[in-house]
């Protein structure tokens, strides 16, 4: 049986959402209400509409872009689904890159947050904040938001039993 999930929209074809043209999956649905949001209409959970996980792949394989962006909203406040995700389209070939408003080591901390990090290459961290915002970073929209190579992390990590970041600037 697959997992529903609730979206506001998907997208073919942005260049702004990570390397490249990329399908981005917006979530609906986001806890943080950060002042300044950029998609203040993805915040409510009773908006956007509900997919089984199989439409949502077959709407994301029929764009033919194996370049992914989870976005939202926040796609951790649908973590199980989130994590269905993750699993096929890693196993279906995707680069996933993924933005959060969690920071990387709250998503850590949290078991199912983890275990969808280990799917995903790319994460952008953390809350926008408006006093932070800085037109000139790439792929982010404030100075405390981080892009964190999750594949380099967990492999590293693994290995060696370290606690490093592997941090892009």
């Amino acid at each position: 049986m697959s997992n529903m999930i609730r979206l506001a929209s998907v997208t073919a074809h942005s260049s702004v959402d990570g390397p490249g043209l990329r399908t981005v999956v917006w979530f609906q649905g986001c806890p943080h209400h950060c002042v300044g949001c950029h998609n203040p209409e993805t915040q409510s959970v009773d908006k956007g509409y509900c997919v089984t996980m199989d439409e949502l792949i077959l709407k994301i394989e029929s764009l033919h872009n194996k370049k992914i962006t989870l976005s939202g909203g926040d796609p951790f406040l649908q973590a199980l689904p989130l994590l269905e995700l993750v699993e096929r389209l890693e196993s279906l070939g995707y680069n996933i890159w993924c933005y959060t408003g969690y920071t990387f080591e709250e998503c850590l901390n949290h078991p199912v947050f983890k275990a969808c990090l280990r799917h995903m290459d790319m994460l952008v961290d953390g809350r926008f904040i408006l006093d932070q915002m800085d037109h000139t970073l790439m792929f982010r929209g404030s100075k405390n938001q981080q892009i964190i190579d999750l594949k380099q992390y967990f492999e590293l990590n693994t290995i060696n039993d370290q606690s490093q970041w592997y941090l892009v600037e």
